[in-house]
């Protein structure tokens, strides 16, 4: 057995049997131990960030890291816009990058760069193998490290040469660990349960693991026991929201409009996450978004458990039986004539399948269509946590791999889908029930409204020119049907909400024109 081998052994025997892959010729023999192992899955990917990206998404529905493959320094370079996103949205990730032999390295050929430096910025955890003997204990350390609450961005090196030595025994099996969260503080329980009974209007600002399954429910207790209200940032890394489910308030993503909804609340109380800033900072706007006066209170740190705080406050408040609040289902009639939010919204939210996962890059679009599909049939919705555009389309790739049984809707503009395209050829190489929903204003629309949030006026021609993108007019069908993946292009409320529908109906990936 080889290095190569030992590491993808390793890697299944941690729980990590999935590997989004870009390899290159340094890893030729891990590639022939992730072909050797019928345990571990590989998934081609044509694009680093299409890898990490899909890796993020993975741990998203999953709450167990992936893999990935990528080649050299700059390999990663290419991954690390998403390897941001996932850490911003404590996914966890197990990332293998190649280098070349130790004996190869002096001699500064033309792919040597410092993987170190460029790895450690977004990792919690850096190491290069420096031995085939030592490689199993290295790997069990990384995905130890990725499995942590919050989920860890995890870095392993792999020299050419550590990867094709063979081992002098085999590897020692290690036992896998399994995550582990810190319990809540009980002086902090007991605080927050005096705010409570105070009786001043007081927000949760709910993050990662808090924003479902037992732990929302408990919220929603303690929200139905003392009239506090449930919210969430605008971005989140996964909330389970619809019909039966427990409802959050999103805090709107316009500082105006944020501080607007933030100002009438005595106390702000953070569950896995810190008080609400702004995206960017603009000029004579807040970066803080609270009114001053307003008293903020750690609940639960972002490594403790949410489900166990909740039950603990309920018990300080007597009110351990209390029914959580729960969203009623909105029956939204099918919308007709012109494509506008709210008209895409009511399409959305007429058409969404129980339990579909929806991943949302839409940006101008969706700022305003999410907000009224509350009331859908119950489904996830995952958000770009790190503002890096380029996440939807692998996000929901990995997703859809995690989760073959459900149908998943990916929401991202024109601008931000030509970032990471490639995954259209990815999800139809692997069979991935994925509608990718392409909202084509031909241009970065959002950009428009930042540069006059930002002060700078209307952009004259030449500014105009560079966040323009319809000289030429990218041709999304023919984009789709070139990687293998079936499209259609809608221009009416009514054929919108014909064409999600349909794609309801058949196996395999799909794509919406959604022509603005």
């Amino acid at each position: 057995m080889n290095g190569a081998e030992s590491l993808v052994a390793t890697l299944v025997e941690q729980g990590v049997d999935i590997c989004f892959a870009n390899p290159g010729t340094s890893e030729m023999h891990f590639l022939a131990a992730l072909g050797g192992n019928p345990k571990m899955r590989g998934v081609l990917c044509l694009f680093e960030g299409v890898a990490t990206g899909a890796a993020d998404g993975w741990y998203r529905m999953m709450d167990t890291p992936a893999s990935t493959l990528l080649h050299l320094g700059p390999g990663l370079a290419n991954g690390l816009a998403n390897i941001h996103n996932a850490k911003r949205a404590s996914s966890g990730m197990v990332n293998v990058v190649g280098e070349h032999s130790v004996s190869h390295l002096k001699y500064d050929p033309p792919l040597t760069s410092d993987i170190e430096g460029l790895a450690r910025p977004l990792s919690h955890w850096v190491r290069r193998a420096e031995s085939p003997n030592t490689i199993a204990w290295d790997a069990a350390r990384a995905v130890s490290k990725a499995r942590e609450h919050p989920g860890q961005i995890a870095t392993l090196i792999l020299p050419g040469d550590t990867s094709w030595q063979q081992i002098d025994a085999a590897p020692q099996l290690l036992p896998v660990r399994a995550e582990v969260r810190k319990a809540p503080s009980g002086e902090r329980i007991e605080h927050v349960a005096r705010v409570l009974r105070s009786g001043e209007p007081t927000l949760f600002i709910l993050a990662n693991k808090a924003t479902r399954g037992l732990a929302l429910e408990k919220a929603g207790r303690v929200a139905a026991a003392t009239g506090a209200l449930l919210g969430s940032h605008f971005f989140t890394a996964r909330i389970e929201r619809g019909a039966g489910r427990v409802p959050l308030a999103r805090i709107p993503y316009a500082v105006a409009q944020a501080t607007a909804f933030l100002k009438d609340f005595r106390h702000i109380i953070t569950v896995e996450t810190r008080e609400p800033v702004a995206f960017f900072a603009y000029p004579d706007k807040p970066s803080l978004l609270k009114t001053q006066g307003t008293f903020v209170h750690p609940f639960v740190e972002a490594n403790e458990d949410s489900e166990l705080a909740f039950d603990m406050l309920l018990q300080a408040l007597g009110a351990p039986d209390t029914a959580p609040l729960l969203q009623p289902r909105i029956e939204t009639p099918v919308p007709t004539g012109a494509l506008n939010p709210m008209s895409i919204a009511h399409a959305l939210a007429a058409a969404l399948p129980e339990d579909c996962i929806v991943v949302d890059e839409s940006l101008t679009t969706g700022r305003e269509s999410m907000s009224l599909t509350m009331g859908a049939r119950p489904h996830d919705l995952i958000n770009n946590m790190g503002g890096s555009i380029g996440y939807a389309t692998p996000v929901a790739t990995g997703a859809a791999l995690a989760c073959p049984e459900r149908r998943v809707f990916c929401m991202v503009g024109d601008g931000s889908a030509m970032y990471t395209i490639q995954s259209l050829w990815t999800q139809a190489r692997e069979g991935l029930n994925v509608t990718t929903i392409i909202f084509a204003n031909n241009s970065y629309a959002i950009l428009k409204t930042e540069y006059a949030n930002m002060g700078a006026g209307a952009p004259g021609d030449r500014a105009l020119s560079m966040i323009d993108i319809d000289k030429p007019r990218i041709d999304w069908l023919a984009m789709a049907r070139s990687m293998g993946v079936p499209g259609v292009a809608v221009e009416t409320a009514e054929g919108f909400h014909k064409a999600l529908i349909d794609s309801t109906r058949e196996t395999g990936p799909c794509l919406i024109e959604v022509r603005l």
